[in-house]
């Protein structure tokens, strides 16, 4: 999704009231509000077939996992929608406005996206305390790159490719690159028109 800038300010109390009564989603930074807009027809197949592999396994763990639609709070004054968010915390599980202690939040990059996924997003995302993995996903062509938290500031770096597992150490799974890019076509291969 793309975040486009509003011109709106306000309060997080009236963002929180305003942005479910509205048509568009907002994500909220910092007193700013920035409509999301729609992704392309491949970013939105990777995301439906990462969330379909994924979401048994996630269910038999007793974790939540939610696509474009939920947001992630993760500072009092920063709201984000991230493509796909999963979150085992017990607090989590009834939450309705927002989730707050994801341990794996996934990002499908596209060129309106990809500078503020891997910038002003990683930054944030990386302030969250549950947070275990952050991965991000290549809607153009086949690859998949995984930041895992290690000791301390740390974030260990992984890059898939073509005929590669991908391995999700958070949630304790694996799969098949290939899998989320089935019957998904790639900006890369051209329009064939």
């Amino acid at each position: 999704m793309i975040a486009v800038p509003s011109p709106q300010q306000m309060t997080v109390a009236a963002y929180l009231d305003w942005e479910p009564r509205q048509e568009l989603r907002y994500e909220f930074v910092n007193g700013s509000v920035f409509a999301m807009t729609g992704g392309s027809l491949p970013h939105n197949d990777i995301a439906i077939n990462l969330l379909t592999v994924l979401r048994p396994h996630i269910r038999k763990q007793g974790c939540r996992i939610n696509m474009a639609d939920a947001k992630v709070n993760i500072t009092p004054q920063i709201y984000r929608y991230p493509d796909l968010a999963i979150s085992c915390d017990e607090r989590d599980k009834t939450a309705l406005d927002a989730l707050r202690y994801p341990k794996l939040i996934i990002e499908v990059l596209s060129s309106g996206t990809e500078t503020l996924d891997r910038s002003d997003k990683f930054k944030e995302y990386r302030s969250l305390p549950s947070l275990e993995e952050y991965i991000l996903i290549s809607s153009t062509q086949i690859e998949v790159e995984i930041y895992r938290r290690g000791e301390g500031r740390l974030w260990l770096y992984t890059a898939y490719q073509a005929g590669d597992v991908i391995q999700l150490e958070s949630v304790g799974f694996e799969f098949p690159i290939e899998l989320l890019y089935e019957d998904v076509r790639l900006e890369s291969e051209g329009t064939g028109e």
